[in-house]
């Protein structure tokens, strides 16, 4: 089995096993999700525990979260995009992307410099501390990524 496979199996017992006997529901009036066997359910299920562990792991080795891995990652791909790149690219709204931008910058993991022919628009870079981080998560990364082909 490979560690793909354990991984959604133990995704599946997750959502499966309960401490808490099931109730049966009350009359209920037309059909319902079966969680165990919806497929979409079970790969969101999959999906936020690979999330949330690789956030623990992040946060503790490399002092970022997922979302600044996301933005490091895609800044080392394109550099010099603009916000509204990167939110289309991780899927985020602007809020979110923005305070994510600025924390960021504090920290001196990305610079951001306003476009000199359009001052609504800004250029966000990784620093040379956003890209020795960046190198160093995706060492991680890329190793994690081998121990579950």
């Amino acid at each position: 089995m490979s560690a793909a496979q354990a991984i959604v199996i133990a995704a599946m017992r997750i959502r499966t096993t309960s401490t808490k006997p099931r109730k049966e529901p009350a009359a209920q009036a037309g059909v319902t999700l079966d969680l165990d066997r919806y497929v979409p359910a079970l790969i969101t299920f999959v999906a936020n525990k690979l999330s949330n562990s690789a956030n623990a792991a992040y946060q503790k080795n490399f002092g970022v979260n997922v979302t600044e891995w996301r933005v490091l990652s895609l800044l080392a791909i394109e550099p010099g995009i603009p916000a509204s790149r990167i939110c289309q690219v991780i899927g985020f709204n602007k809020g979110p992307v923005s305070r994510t931008l600025a924390m960021m910058q504090k920290r001196g993991l990305v610079a951001i410099k306003a476009d000199p022919e359009d001052g609504r628009t800004h250029s966000i870079s990784l620093t040379a501390k956003g890209r020795t981080t960046h190198d160093q998560v995706i060492e991680c990364t890329t190793k994690f990524a081998e121990r579950i082909k």
